[in-house]
């Protein structure tokens, strides 16, 4: 069911009407606990993250898609009435998005990406976020700054995702003043920045994949093969890193395919015998001939020996599916094997059929922090016109040994289309799961924020 126009002919000329293809929520085991629209500013990017304050607020901080709004600050603490305490606008409307943010403690960095390369402003903020009152009189991001580490150049749009746990180390996907690409669809790689001074941010490791910058000494014979359908780069899109796993880095590459890095050169870094290091490949995955590429997130399942990852759907009504959540046996470093992909529907040719993106984009990104789930038999993913999906990993047949688990649903919610959504749905970009199991996420067009319960049987762990 598309949306249906209807065409009034009026005096001096026509009237058209539209119904949304989705008019009313979705939704199987979870219930909506609270929206707010953001104050018409409903753009939500890839970026959400929740901080605890000592006197029991609790505030989320929601990065932007466009190019106008750079970051909301909402607060949380009555989940059933979110409040927006303070908007920022993007630092260079209508050229720089903050799609990307990362917290840890009281530093808040966000992800500076322009529209074009050679823009400016392109490269990471660092933001002091320890004073409320501060954070709430705040008119723009200069108002908060520790710093600006400018990644901005003529081949270069600045950093689009930006991963900050522990706050020490930032893993950027960026370009630079002194990356050259050898295709122009290559402008971005892997950074490690330095922010234990957060006043004085710097780089200290980088890796690409071979080929893909001009004067690579293993060229011409490794220049990676182009999509023959989609060319969206060989670049990272998200890189994670744990605490409790500091020698890995696990790294989505678009059409690269999925990456394990093995990054113990930065305990060199952090003990201060060395001030740089290269990060060397231990394991690589690939989706991409036969299925369309495009990998998002690479997030490990440390205890399982496993890992979840998802590609992105980047065309609407499904012109490049499908796109999917792969389940990965990583026990093997050097091979990582796929087992399973999250399942299908049947409805999903009519999901395809509705408007806007149908397809997997992010997953609840298991952050290290107090106000995080850190999930281990499950995970909640953005699915677009799909709204949010949760799925659960399911164990092999019992007296099989060996046997690999699957990927079952256990519930969704499909939000009703907003009503200045350019498509006629909803487009769920993002979402997170915190700690007492709500899940917040956020509309990639005018749609803002969503509060939800998940109420199903089978425990969101």
């Amino acid at each position: 069911m598309n949306r249906v126009l209807f065409v009034l002919v009026l005096a001096g000329g026509m009237l058209v009407l539209s119904i949304n293809a989705q008019p009313q929520a979705e939704s199987n085991n979870v219930v909506l606990v609270g929206h707010n629209d953001l104050n018409g500013n409903g753009d939500g990017g890839e970026g959400l993250a929740i901080q605890q304050w000592p006197d029991g607020r609790r505030v989320l901080y929601l990065a932007h898609e466009g190019q106008k709004t750079c970051v909301s600050v909402v607060d949380v603490t009555r989940p059933e009435n979110p409040v927006l305490i303070n908007q920022l606008p993007s630092p260079a409307p209508g050229i720089t998005r903050c799609n990307s943010l990362g917290l840890s403690g009281n530093a808040l960095v966000i992800a500076n990406q322009t529209l074009q390369k050679g823009q400016k402003t392109a490269g990471l903020w660092v933001l002091d976020v320890s004073d409320f009152q501060r954070i709430q009189k705040a008119k723009r991001l200069q108002d908060l700054e520790f710093s600006f580490f400018d990644t901005s150049g003529p081949n270069s749009r600045g950093v689009h995702c930006v991963w900050f746990v522990d706050g020490e180390f930032a893993h950027l996907t960026t370009g630079a003043g002194d990356f050259d690409p050898t295709n122009p669809n290559d402008d971005q790689f892997y950074m490690i920045l330095d922010l234990r001074n957060p006043r004085q941010p710097r780089e200290v490791g980088r890796w690409w994949y071979p080929g893909t910058r001009k004067g690579d000494t293993c060229l011409p014979d490794c220049l990676p093969k182009r999509h023959p359908r989609f060319d969206d780069g060989y670049r990272p899109h998200q890189t994670e890193v744990w605490p409790d796993h500091p020698d890995r880095a696990y790294v989505a590459y678009i059409d690269g395919g999925a990456f394990i890095l093995d990054i113990s050169g930065l305990a060199e870094v952090k003990a201060g015998r060395t001030k740089t290091f290269t990060p060397k490949v231990l394991g690589h995955a690939t989706f991409s001939p036969p299925y369309p590429a495009w990998t998002h997130t690479f997030q490990p399942i440390f205890s399982r020996g496993m890992a979840l990852v998802s590609d992105e759907d980047t065309q609407d009504n499904c012109k490049d599916a499908p796109k999917l959540v792969w389940l990965l046996d990583i026990r093997a470093e050097t091979n990582p094997m796929v087992i399973g992909t999250a399942p299908l529907h049947s409805n999903d040719g009519e999901l395809c059929a509705r408007g806007g993106r149908f397809g997997a984009h992010n997953l609840h990104p298991n952050f290290p922090s107090a106000t995080s789930a850190n999930l281990k038999n499950t995970t909640v993913a953005s699915w677009f016109n799909g709204g949010v999906r949760l799925f659960h990993i399911v164990d092999g047949p019992k007296g099989v040994p060996g046997a690999p688990p699957h990927l079952d649903e256990i519930g969704y919610y499909i939000p009703a289309a907003p009503a200045k959504n350019p498509t006629p749905t909803s487009q769920i970009n993002h979402a997170i799961v915190d700690e007492n199991g709500l899940i917040y996420a956020n509309d990639r067009f005018t749609g803002g924020l969503y509060i939800l319960r998940y109420t199903g049987a089978v425990p969101l762990d």
